[in-house]
């Protein structure tokens, strides 16, 4: 019975810090300058869980960075980017972080603290990346002579783009095919 209860509280504590992240993206979307008492109102707990949870604010903002960081991680790490073919696993990469970048995008846009457990995610997501890059340049996609660091940065750019920009209400896959086009093809005519 004990460890019936400690598992329910764990996973009730779980759910209390799901709702406070999710509530502090969409709250501080709206207004990065919002109290952690407009967050706690938005998730719906008191106050004191809020604080409870987290120290102050700051670490509240930090562990929302952590938090997005690991989802995105996770869109890539769900691509399979080791095994599978190289367009095939830019293309579901390619889908997967445009919805958690879209769900996420106040925590994903924050700059990364040095050291901090979100820098260190998006420094292995950025080599995950280079690397499918790089099984996409052994397999002909990408120009053997091509600086890939440039190629992930613009491709980076145009992930940003396709969210910022008017999608005309495409999807994430539809999305994705226009991305990796335009990265692989650009937008000269098609010989």
């Amino acid at each position: 019975m004990g460890e019936t209860t400690a598992r329910s509280l764990r996973a009730d504590a779980e759910r209390s810090v799901r709702a406070i992240l999710e509530a502090a993206e969409r709250v501080l979307a709206e207004d990065p300058a919002a109290s952690m008492e407009q967050v706690a109102a938005a998730a719906g707990v008191a106050r004191t869980t809020i604080h409870r949870r987290f120290a102050n604010r700051q670490a509240l903002v930090e562990a929302l960075a952590s938090s997005a960081a690991r989802q995105l991680a996770q869109a890539v790490d769900d691509g399979r980017p080791d095994t599978a073919p190289p367009l095939v696993a830019m293309h579901r990469i390619t889908a997967n972080v445009l919805q958690v970048k879209s769900a996420w995008a106040f925590a994903l846009g924050l700059p990364a603290v040095p050291g901090s457990e979100a820098d260190v995610i998006q420094q292995e997501i950025g080599r995950a990346c280079t690397a499918v890059l790089r099984r996409a340049q052994a397999d002909k996609l990408i120009d053997p002579s091509a600086d890939l660091d440039w190629v992930r940065r613009v491709y980076y750019a145009l992930i940003g783009e396709s969210l910022h920009g008017d999608a005309d209400g495409a999807d994430p896959d539809t999305l994705a095919a226009r991305i990796i086009d335009t990265l692989l093809h650009g937008a000269g005519p098609r010989a």
